[in-house]
């Protein structure tokens, strides 16, 4: 493949969610962008969320919450993708998420959020952002791990 890969996102449903149509719409998006999207389904822990990120190198996850349950869960999946050495993974939220709970959600780490109302342009342009600082920094990380070369006589 020439270029760039294609940017890789996971998006979730934590929690006991049951209502994924909203997902569906965000998946379908970012494929139609080119990217690489995985989707875990509903139902799923912070645990699993942060395994699948980690065990996919995803560029980004985005995590979806209709249940109110947002100011609990999006943190523990930080928490969790730090536990597993994977801090660097940007995360974005959106869903019912009252306009009052954005600030705590910013504080605990959460890159962007999202809620009712926000258009499709929105989330894609945030995914992209999210993804190419991401990958800005794994590069530096890439550079300043390298061995040192000899020099040459």
């Amino acid at each position: 493949m020439k270029g760039k890969s294609a940017i890789k996102v996971l998006i979730a449903k934590p929690g006991l969610d049951g209502h994924d149509r909203g997902a569906h719409v965000i998946v379908r998006a970012l494929r139609d962008e080119g990217m690489d999207v995985l989707y875990t389904g509903i139902r799923q822990t912070p645990e699993r969320i942060a395994a699948v990120a980690a065990d996919e190198d995803v560029d980004v996850v985005g995590l979806s919450c209709l249940s109110g349950a947002h100011c609990e869960l999006f943190p523990r999946v930080l928490q969790e993708l730090r536990a597993r050495g994977r801090g660097d993974i940007p995360v974005l939220g959106g869903g019912t998420i009252p306009p009052e709970d954005v600030s705590e959600l910013e504080q605990a780490g959460i890159r962007r959020v999202f809620g009712p109302g926000s258009s499709l342009e929105e989330i894609i342009a945030a995914v992209k952002e999210l993804a190419e600082e991401k990958r800005k920094g794994d590069a530096r990380k890439g550079e300043s791990s390298s061995p040192a070369r000899p020099d040459s006589d």
